[in-house]
């Protein structure tokens, strides 16, 4: 279960790093102080949030199947 979550936050963020790309592609080839360049500027900060989003999402999902691990171990130790 572990890898199809963490496969799916992957495939998210893979697709948040090609629209960022893609905005910054078209923000460098439009005139700075349009707003145009100003709504690309806005997109790009709102990928970088949603990058940093998935990647804790994905930091906490590790950190419980971790736990999970442990409590398992001990467990099966006792």
């Amino acid at each position: 279960m572990k890898k199809s979550s963490s496969g799916q936050a992957g495939q998210a963020m893979v697709r948040v790093l090609e629209l960022s790309a893609d905005a910054q592609i078209t923000r460098r080839k439009t005139s700075k102080d349009t707003p145009a360049f100003h709504r690309l500027t806005g997109a790009r900060a709102a990928y970088g949030k949603a990058l940093a989003l998935l990647t804790a999402l994905q930091q906490r999902e590790e950190f419980y199947a971790t736990i999970a691990r442990c409590e398992f171990s001990k467990r099966v130790a006792a």
